[in-house]
């Protein structure tokens, strides 16, 4: 089981699931909704996630997404895809301990700041993964 929560502890997660898709995001609405310039996520089925304590405000933040965060600090928690409604992602770093989770690869490398050097080994995407990863 891995937890996690928000800045501020209002709001408090747990998921059963598998952990999949670990990436670094470099895309510029993940950028802007973090103030960052990339956002690591994971992603698990939807339905082996559970709010321990308060629940995430919403944001529309394109046609097909929607962006869950803390209304009270504003920590952006989790991003939910209406073109997977099976799965959803969660910023490795509201995990208690990101470190369990680190990266498999980058995406969205087309959006990469230029001062951001990639040098880790990781695989790069330009944009999403393969759909076979």
């Amino acid at each position: 089981m891995l937890t996690g929560g928000c800045l501020c502890g209002e709001i408090r997660y747990e998921t059963t699931g598998e952990p999949f898709h670990l990436t670094n995001c470099h895309c510029s609405m993940c950028r802007r909704a973090s103030g960052a310039p990339m956002v690591s996520w994971f992603s698990v089925p939807r339905t082996q996630l559970r709010w321990q304590r308060g629940t995430p405000q919403a944001y529309r933040s394109s046609a097909y997404a929607t962006r869950g965060f803390c209304p009270s600090c504003g920590t952006q928690l989790t991003f939910a895809s209406d073109r997977d409604p099976s799965e959803i992602d969660i910023t490795t770093c509201s995990l208690d301990d990101p470190e369990l989770l680190p990266p498999e690869d980058h995406t969205r490398v087309s959006s990469r700041l230029s001062w951001i050097k990639l040098d880790d080994g990781l695989p790069q995407h330009l944009e999403a993964r393969p759909e076979s990863s």
